[in-house]
């Protein structure tokens, strides 16, 4: 039975149930799935790491970090896990999922439901994989302090991973958006670089960033990352924007949409950091992908790495492997000897 056919069934549960199926069946899979060697075109040194292929798992898919080992199976060069909040908390009420198939789309208003820090904490110490990890950090959504609650998830998990990322850009917990407003976007980053100072951290901070912004706060947001020294960013999460062109009937339902409709503004919003930045800070490109050329356009545009969630779910496990080998030999048509040289060259 071919993915497609599976899909077709799976389609028919509610999104939420269909996701946890998926997250029971990879825990209880203990044989790698697809095991190649990755081509060496596509080798690429980030963050201090160097990673075997681009393709990253983004964050929202292992929200507990239930799973992500498998995931490295499945030929990832990288796992986001998270979003993880320090305290326990279920997110919005239900239904929150909602599938926009015919425009290769979902929108979500999750909240972050997370099983809180103690827990995925103890589930990471136990796992001790080998691979490049991601832990994505948040606020609970009825925090007295956010910051705090940042602080406080850096402080438990940047020993544990490759490096932290900083979630201000979900449009599901209410005024989180504001962080991208400069003197709160000041005030977050440095109570999170002070506490790395005081640990003696290593661990790289990179920062997630909404695509429903205009030129003045991908000036000013940039202006922050070359002051704090930043490490990278990841561009761009969910729009509450680009409805207009949607046909499913679930079109306005409240939350951020993913998938294809988000493709060209995320493209642009990472052309217009990476030409601002002038290519000082690395930049992982989501939003769309679900091919070789759509990851291939990104890179192009600026991206160093590169994540997906929604194309997983509508083209299923084989895609990363398709993903990374279309993008090999776009590589080479175009006379690139390696994806490095390859980044932002549509930015110039």
């Amino acid at each position: 039975m071919n993915y497609q056919i599976i899909n077709s069934l799976i389609n028919k549960l509610d999104p939420e149930l269909a996701h946890s199926l998926a997250i029971q069946f990879l825990k209880n899979l203990y044989i790698p799935l697809f095991p190649s060697k990755d081509n060496e075109i596509l080798k690429i040194t980030v963050l201090g790491k160097e990673f075997l292929n681009p393709i990253g798992l983004a964050a929202g898919f292992d929200k507990n970090a239930e799973v992500y080992d498998k995931m490295f199976a499945l030929g990832f060069g990288f796992a986001e896990v998270g979003t993880i909040t320090p305290k326990p908390q279920e997110g919005n009420s239900k239904p929150r999922v909602f599938r926009l198939i015919e425009d290769d789309a979902i929108i979500n208003r999750l909240g972050f439901p997370s099983q809180g820090l103690v827990k995925v904490k103890s589930r990471i110490e136990t796992k001790k994989v080998e691979g490049i990890l991601g832990i994505n950090i948040g606020p609970n959504k009825d925090s007295a302090s956010r910051i705090d609650d940042y602080v406080e998830c850096f402080k438990n998990f940047h020993n544990l991973c490759s490096y932290i990322c900083i979630n201000i850009s979900s449009p599901n917990t209410e005024n989180l958006r504001n962080f991208h407003e400069q003197e709160n976007l000041k005030k977050l980053l440095s109570e999170i670089l002070n506490t790395k100072k005081y640990l003696s951290s290593n661990t790289p901070v990179i920062l997630k960033i909404s695509p429903d912004i205009n030129d003045a706060d991908i000036d000013m947001i940039c202006k922050n990352i070359l002051e704090f020294n930043l490490d990278g960013l990841v561009l761009t999460n969910t729009s509450v924007k680009l409805r207009e062109n949607l046909v499913n009937k679930q079109k306005n339902e409240m939350g951020g949409v993913s998938g294809t409709p988000i493709k060209d503004t995320s493209n642009l919003i990472i052309k217009k950091f990476f030409k601002t930045l002038k290519a000082k800070v690395p930049i992982i490109g989501v939003g769309g992908i679900n091919s070789g050329i759509s990851a291939y356009e990104k890179i192009r545009a600026g991206a160093s790495l590169l994540q997906l969630y929604t194309g997983l779910v509508y083209k299923g496990p084989f895609v990363v492997r398709a993903i990374k080998q279309e993008l090999a030999e776009l590589l080479r048509r175009d006379g690139f000897s390696s994806l490095q040289k390859a980044v932002g060259v549509d930015s110039e």
